[in-house]
C-alpha cells in the first residue's frame, strides 16, 4: 500500500481527530488547521502541526496551509468545504493530493437534476416527477440539500406559492433558484449505501445504513444494517448504488441516498453524497473496514485490496448524534461552558468535547457521535441506553437525554420510526423526580456533614473523593418539594459517591447520575439529561429579575432584525425581532399588547443565552 508521509485535515472537531486516528495507525505526519477561536481545541493539540487560518471555508488560506506545511494530501472531512469542486481542484493545482472523488463527480452529483438523469442511465429507480403522481408533491431545490428550498404541496392551489417560496429560499442558500417537483412519500424509510470506488475501475458497496430517525430532514440516530428490509429490497439498493457509483466513475467513499416508500414497498435513489458521512462508523463497525485507510489508499492510487465477497456484515451497530440543543425546547441551539464531561467507557466516542470547554453558535452544533456494537439490534440498542445513561455533559444543555428517551423507546425498539415520525410525535421529557431527590440528599449532606473523610465538604463537592468511593447504607426517605406545591418522600437505601458520580439506590432502583453541587449551585445530570435545580439567579446566562414583558434571548444568537423602536404599540404575538444561530432563525413576539419600554438590541448584536432583548409594558386597560 502506498502511504503519504502526510495529510493535513481541512477540518475541525471529531472527524479531524477521527482521519488523525487512522492516519496515526498508519504512520502518516497529521497536519491541523485552526481559527483563533480554535486555537485549544482538542483536534489542534491531536495533530503533529498546526497552521492557523481565517476561515475553514476560505479554500485558498486551507490550500495554502497545507502547502506551508508540507503536507502531501488534503483530507476534507465532511462539511465546509468536502462537497466543493472548486476546492478538490485547488488542491489539486497546488499539487497536492485530493482524498476523494474528482471534481467533475463531485459537480455531477452535487445537483439534484444531474444526479436524477445518471441515475436514470445506469437503471436505478427515481421518485415519480410531479406531472405523473397525485399530489401531495414536494417541490425541492435541485442544487444543495439540508432542507433548504424543499415545500410539501398538498392542493394544487399551494403549488405556485410553495414554489416561488422554495426557488426564493434555493436562491439565497446555494445561488441557483432551479426546482424539481417530485412525489411526496408521507411515510418513508431513509435507507443509504456505502460504496466504494477505486483508479482501477473497482466498486464495492460496505451494505446499508438506516438514517430513517430524523427530525426536519436532519437525521439523530443511525444504524447498520437497515432493520425493516426484506431481502429483495436489499438487494434492490445495494446493486443500484453500485451500478450508480460505476456509471458516473466514481472513486474513493460516497453514499447513495434512496428512500423507501412505506406504503408500496417502492425504493427511490435520492441523492449521493460525494464524501465520508457522520455514520461512517457504524458501517466500521458491521464490517471491520477502516473507511478512512480506505479512503487513503485509494487516494494513493492503489486498488480497494478486497473484493464485493471480502465485506460481511457482523452484528449491528447504532449512533447518536450528541448536539448543543435543547430538544425539549424547540431544539434550540445553546452556548456556554463545560464544568463537567463524562463520556461512556463501554461505546466507541467520536468527539471533541471536554471539561471547560467553551462551546460557541460559531460552528455546528455536533459535539460528539456515541456508536455501539451488538451481536443484534437489542443487544445494540440496550448497549446504546446504558451508554447514554453514562454520558454527562453538565454546564451546558445537550440533546443526550432526547436520544436517551428516544433509544429506550418502544417505538425505537420495534424499528416504527420512518422520516417524520419525530415530525409527527412529540418525545415526552424525561421526569425531573429521581434526580432531585439525588440533588436533595447531596444538598443535605452538604449542609449536615463535616466529615472529612467523606467526598462531601461544607464548601462543596470535592473533585475527587476518596480513593475508592464512599459507600452510605441507608434506610432514610428524602423530602422533595415539588413544582405544583407538593411534597414526596423517596426511600434511599444506598448511595455512593466519588469523582461527582452518584450511584443510588432509590425506591429499590439502582440510579447513576453525574452531579455539580455547591452553594448556590445545583445541577446533575441523570439518564443523560441535565437538570439543573440551581437558584434562578445562578441558572447560566439567566436574568434573575425580569419583569413580565420581558422577551429573552432562547437561544445564544445574532440578532438580524429589529422592527420596533421604544414607545411603539404592539399587539400581541407581534414580531419585535428576529435572532438567528446555527441557522435557525426564532421570531421575537410581543407576550401581550401594550407598548415598548426597553429595546435592548439592535440588529447585528450577539446576544447569550437568556439576555432581556425587549421589554413591552401591558395596556393600562
Amino acid at each position: 500500500m502506498a502511504v503519504f508521509e502526510s495529510v493535513l485535515v481541512a477540518n475541525r472537531g471529531e472527524i479531524a481527530r477521527r482521519v488523525f486516528r487512522t492516519c496515526r495507525e498508519l504512520g502518516i505526519r497529521t497536519i491541523a488547521i485552526y481559527t483563533a477561536l480554535d486555537a485549544d481545541a482538542p483536534h489542534v493539540r491531536d495533530a503533529d502541526e498546526a497552521v492557523e487560518v481565517a476561515s475553514y471555508l476560505d479554500a485558498d488560506a486551507v490550500v495554502n496551509a497545507a502547502a506551508e506545511a508540507g503536507a502531501e494530501a488534503v483530507h476534507p472531512g465532511y462539511g465546509f468545504l468536502s462537497e466543493r469542486a472548486e476546492f478538490a481542484r485547488a488542491v489539486a493545482k497546488a499539487g497536492l493530493t485530493w482524498v476523494g472523488p474528482t471534481p467533475e463527480v463531485i459537480e455531477q452529483m452535487g445537483r439534484k437534476d444531474a444526479a436524477r438523469e445518471i441515475a436514470v442511465a445506469a437503471g436505478v429507480p427515481v421518485v415519480p416527477r410531479g406531472e405523473d403522481s397525485p399530489y401531495p408533491l414536494l417541490v425541492k431545490a435541485a442544487a444543495g440539500g439540508g432542507g433548504k428550498g424543499m415545500r410539501i404541496v398538498r392542493s394544487p392551489e399551494e403549488l405556485d406559492e410553495a414554489r416561488a417560496a422554495a426557488a426564493r429560499e434555493a436562491l439565497s442558500a446555494f445561488g441557483d433558484e432551479t426546482l424539481l417537483i417530485e412525489k411526496y412519500v408521507e411515510r418513508g424509510r431513509h435507507i443509504e449505501v456505502q460504496v466504494f470506488g477505486d483508479t482501477h475501475g473497482n466498486v464495492i458497496h460496505l451494505f446499508e445504513r438506516d438514517c430513517s430517525t430524523q427530525r426536519r430532514h436532519q437525521k439523530v440516530i443511525e444504524e447498520a444494517p437497515a432493520p425493516t428490509l426484506t431481502d429483495e429490497q436489499r438487494n434492490l439498493v445495494l446493486t443500484s448504488a453500485v451500478a450508480l457509483a460505476k456509471q458516473v466513475g466514481y472513486t474513493g467513499a460516497g453514499t447513495v441516498e434512496f428512500l423507501l416508500d412505506d406504503a408500496t414497498g417502492d425504493a427511490y435513489f435520492l441523492e449521493m453524497n460525494t464524501r465520508l458521512q457522520v455514520e461512517h462508523p457504524v458501517t466500521e463497525e458491521i464490517t471491520g473496514v477502516d473507511l478512512v485507510a480506505l479512503q487513503l489508499r485509494v487516494a494513493a492510487g492503489d486498488p480497494l485490496g478486497i473484493t464485493q465477497d471480502d465485506v460481511r456484515v457482523d452484528g449491528h451497530a447504532i449512533e447518536v448524534r450528541v448536539y448543543a440543543e435543547d430538544a425539549f425546547e424547540g431544539f434550540l441551539p445553546q452556548a456556554g461552558r463545560t464544568s463537567i464531561v463524562r463520556w461512556p467507557e463501554n461505546a466507541r466516542v467520536e468527539h471533541a468535547l471536554e471539561s471547560e470547554q467553551v462551546v460557541s453558535t460559531a460552528y455546528d452544533p455536533m459535539l460528539a457521535k456515541i456508536i455501539v456494537h451488538g451481536a443484534d439490534r437489542e443487544k445494540a440498542r440496550t448497549a446504546m441506553v446504558e451508554a447514554l445513561d453514562a454520558t454527562a455533559v453538565l454546564g451546558l444543555t445537550t440533546n443526550t437525554g432526547f436520544l436517551r428517551v428516544l433509544a429506550a423507546s418502544d417505538a425505537f425498539r420495534d424499528a416504527e420510526i420512518d422520516t417524520a415520525w419525530l415530525d409527527r410525535n412529540e418525545v415526552p421529557a424525561p421526569d425531573p423526580d429521581v434526580a432531585r431527590t439525588l440533588v436533595a440528599w447531596v444538598s443535605a449532606m452538604l449542609s449536615a456533614v463535616s466529615d472529612t473523610t467523606t467526598p462531601f465538604r461544607a464548601d462543596g463537592w470535592r473533585l475527587a473523593g476518596s480513593p475508592a468511593p464512599t459507600i452510605v447504607d441507608l434506610d432514610r426517605s428524602v423530602t422533595v418539594d415539588r413544582p405544583a406545591g407538593r411534597v414526596e418522600d423517596h426511600l434511599v437505601r444506598q448511595i455512593s459517591a466519588a469523582d461527582h458520580v452518584l450511584v443510588a439506590v432509590v425506591d429499590g432502583v439502582r440510579h447513576r447520575a453525574v452531579a455539580n453541587v455547591q452553594t448556590g449551585l445545583a445541577e446533575i445530570v441523570h439518564q443523560g439529561h441535565r437538570f439543573d435545580f440551581s437558584p434562578p439567579d445562578r441558572v447560566a446566562g439567566a436574568a434573575a429579575h425580569h419583569s413580565d414583558g420581558a422577551v429573552e434571548a432562547k437561544m445564544p444568537g445574532t440578532v438580524i432584525d429589529v422592527r420596533v423602536a421604544v414607545g411603539d404599540a404592539v399587539e400581541e404575538g407581534q414580531v419585535l425581532g428576529v435572532l438567528e444561530a446555527m441557522k435557525m432563525e426564532v421570531a421575537l413576539k410581543a407576550p401581550f399588547a401594550g407598548a415598548v419600554t426597553v429595546v435592548g438590541v439592535g440588529a447585528g448584536s450577539q446576544v447569550p443565552l437568556g439576555a432581556e432583548l425587549f421589554v413591552v409594558e401591558p395596556d393600562a386597560g
